[in-house]
């Protein structure tokens, strides 16, 4: 859930502005951890697509709609910080290997919905996970020379 007085000191007018402050720009890759931060101070909802086709070819509320009823752990789309609680709880060398090799995402779309139980909208970034054959685990680990991101106030 958004958090009203940490987004408002986020410089810009727009959304897609206060976004692309936060490194949050469609096209670009970011690390994941730097996508949970953003959730965490900001209460942003950034979701994490596994199939290219969903993440490109719908929109988020269909999507999420169509999936309604399916396990979310079942499901071709997790919010970020739930894809990084099942994972961390699940893989005990999870953290070291991120230190290693970070997890790099596709930033897809971003853009504002109508908030779970709020009449406003709200902002979201979708994001797509790389798949397996596309991770270079020998490369460098890359540096997305995103903007910092400012502290909770």
């Amino acid at each position: 859930m958004l958090k009203p007085a940490a987004w408002a000191k986020v410089p810009g007018t727009t959304p897609t502005e206060k976004l692309g402050r936060l490194g949050l720009i469609p096209g670009t890759t970011v690390d994941i951890r730097k996508c949970a931060s953003i959730t965490d101070n900001y209460g942003i909802s950034i979701w994490l697509f596994f199939e290219e086709d969903l993440a490109r070819g719908q929109p988020l509320e269909s999507v999420l709609t169509e999936f309604a009823g399916v396990p979310e752990y079942e499901r071709p789309v997790i919010l970020v910080d739930s894809f990084l609680r099942f994972t961390r709880e699940n893989d005990p060398s999870f953290e070291q290997t991120m230190e290693e090799c970070p997890l790099m995402v596709e930033v897809v779309t971003t853009g504002e919905r109508r908030g779970d139980g709020s009449g406003s909208p709200e902002p979201y970034v979708t994001c797509l996970m790389p798949f397996l054959d596309e991770l270079d685990l020998e490369a460098e680990s890359p540096n997305p020379g995103l903007v910092e991101i400012p502290k909770k106030p």
